[in-house]
C-alpha cells in the first residue's frame, strides 16, 4: 500500500488509473446474455482507455489497476445471489508464458470484495487463443472446459454446485463464458452469473 503506483495507461504517478484516464472510461454496452448463463455483466467497454487498461493487465502484467477493476466489478454484483466465485482459466501454456492468469487474479479480488470464497472450479486443455479471431471462429469445442474433481478443503469440497459467479477479463462473442458455464452446469451448478472487466463493442466483435 505504501509503494508508489503509476497509471498503466499513461504512466503518470498516482492512482491507477489516474483521474484523467478514468474520465475516459466508458461503461460496457448492454448486449445479450450468452447461452448457459443466467446473467452476464461487464464493467467497461473494451475500447479506448478501457481497452488499454485491461490489455495491459492481461498482456503486460500491469496489476496496479487490478484492485480498481475488481472493486468496480464487485459493485455490479448482488452478493446474496453468489455462493462461490470462480473464473474461466487460460491454458497452462499461456499462464506459464504470462506468469499469471489475469482472470484468476480478478476473481480472487472480486471474491474478497464480496466476502465469498474463490475456488478453481474449471480446467482448460490446450487450444488456440480466442484473441484476434473473427466471430464465427471463436466457437469453442463442447469440452473446452472441464469441471475439477471435488477435493476436501477444511471439511468442504470444491464441487461446482450452488450459485456461481464466473469471472473473465473480456467478453466478446460470449463463447468462452458459454463453454465454461456449460461445464459448471454439467457438474451441478444451479445458477451461473458471468462477470467481466470489459465487453467488446458490437462493431469490433464483427471484425
Amino acid at each position: 500500500m505504501l509503494l508508489a503506483t503509476t497509471c498503466p495507461c499513461c504512466g503518470a504517478r498516482g492512482p491507477a488509473p489516474c483521474l484523467t484516464c478514468a474520465a475516459g472510461l466508458r461503461r460496457a454496452p448492454a448486449l445479450g446474455v450468452p447461452p448457459a448463463l443466467d446473467t452476464c455483466t461487464a464493467l467497461l467497454a473494451y475500447e479506448g482507455v478501457g481497452r488499454e487498461l485491461v490489455a495491459r493487465l492481461k498482456y503486460r502484467n500491469a496489476r496496479a489497476a487490478a484492485g480498481f477493476l475488481a472493486g468496480a466489478m464487485a459493485a455490479l454484483v448482488d452478493r446474496d445471489e453468489v455462493d462461490v466465485v470462480t473464473w474461466a482459466p487460460t491454458t497452462a501454456s499461456r499462464r506459464r508464458r504470462r506468469g499469471f492468469d489475469q482472470a484468476a487474479l480478478l476473481a480472487r479480488l472480486v471474491a474478497r470484495h464480496l466476502g465469498r470464497p474463490c475456488r478453481p472450479l474449471l480446467t482448460r486443455p490446450p487450444g488456440p487463443p480466442q484473441t484476434g479471431r473473427a466471430g464465427a471462429a471463436r466457437r469453442l469445442p463442447a469440452r473446452a472446459f472441464e469441471a475439477r474433481a471435488p477435493r476436501p478443503r477444511r471439511g468442504r469440497g470444491h464441487a461446482p454446485g450452488g450459485r456461481i459467479l464466473l469471472v473473465d477479463d473480456v467478453v466478446t462473442t460470449g463463447a468462452t463464458m458459454t463453454a465454461a458455464a456449460r461445464a459448471l452446469r454439467a457438474a451441478g451448478a444451479v445458477d451461473v452469473h458471468g462477470l467481466a472487466a470489459a465487453r467488446t463493442p458490437l462493431k469490433l466483435r464483427a471484425m
